[in-house]
């Protein structure tokens, strides 16, 4: 039987505050919540999700550098690194499979500094401003990526 395909989605710095901010910018479910309705999703999907959450730019790199070895395809929500880190861009550009960039809001609504990701030049594509439903969203985009890139003998080993 073949190995399900491993996700790893990324959340960058702040993403574990995710409904207790007042203006509800990113709605109101927990990050609790929001990791256990992408973690049933991606079983409906057949995936294996590895949902993570840092607030350190070094420790989010490492967890790409690894993947390289563990995981079919990266979902991906910097969050405030997405404007800022080269390095965050430069370890997504050795990463040998799709990546799926995912944003709560709108980017591109939003103040003028945000409307650059650096992460976008890595991505295979990029959702925003669907709050938890673009992450759902982002996991079946790149479970189709993957099993794609599987029907062309492409990939991690199924």
């Amino acid at each position: 039987m073949p190995k399900p395909p491993v996700v790893l989605f990324i959340n960058g710095p702040n993403a574990n505050l995710y409904g207790l901010d007042k203006n509800g910018l990113y709605g109101s479910d927990s990050f609790p919540a929001i990791r256990t309705r992408c973690e049933e999703h991606a079983a409906t999907l057949g995936l294996e999700l590895d949902f993570r959450q840092s607030n350190h730019e070094g420790v989010i790199i490492d967890w790409i550098q690894e993947a390289r070895a563990s995981a079919d395809g990266i979902v991906i929500n910097a969050a405030g690194l997405t404007y800022t880190s080269v390095s965050i861009l430069d370890a997504l550009l050795a990463f040998d499979g799709p990546i799926m960039e995912a944003h709560m809001s709108n980017i591109w609504k939003r103040e003028p500094f945000r409307h650059h990701s650096h992460v976008s030049r890595a991505a295979t594509g990029v959702i925003a401003g669907l709050g938890v439903a673009g992450y759902e969203l982002a996991l079946t985009a790149i479970s189709g990526l993957i099993a794609q890139r599987r029907s062309f003998g492409l990939g991690r080993p199924a």
